[in-house]
């Protein structure tokens, strides 16, 4: 059984530069009702859930370490920024969004949950 997951594409920016990231190269921001957290590491975006797994940390307020992976302010917990794994061995997933720079500006890609896609 396959799953081809569907996105709604929401644009957040005409250009990376018009995204005013903090010190830590992290920013939040709300898309349809869900604030999200966009990284920028190594002159590549990614987008990932506001909060930690583990204990609900504001992932905005932690950091990126030396490998790229985004760090917890309240336990140091530590995620993968492609795939959403805790490399800190903890066992928990961080949910990863889809981005895209197209000619027309940044977009991150919100999974659609309806019932049809859901019993494909």
């Amino acid at each position: 059984m396959q799953s081809d997951k569907k996105y709604k594409w929401h644009k957040v920016a005409d250009n990376v530069a018009e995204l005013n990231f903090s010190a830590n190269g992290i920013i939040e921001i709300t898309i349809s009702n869900k604030t999200i957290c966009v990284a920028l590491v190594n002159n590549l975006l990614s987008a990932c859930a506001q909060k930690c797994p583990h204990a609900g940390g504001k992932l905005s307020d932690g950091f990126i370490d030396a490998t790229g992976n985004i760090v917890c302010p309240l336990h140091r917990y530590k995620f993968s920024l492609q795939n959403g794994r805790n490399t800190s061995g903890e066992g928990y997933y961080l949910k990863i969004f889809p981005v895209e720079i197209r000619n027309n500006g940044v977009f991150i890609g919100l999974e659609e949950n309806n019932l049809r896609n859901w019993l494909k």
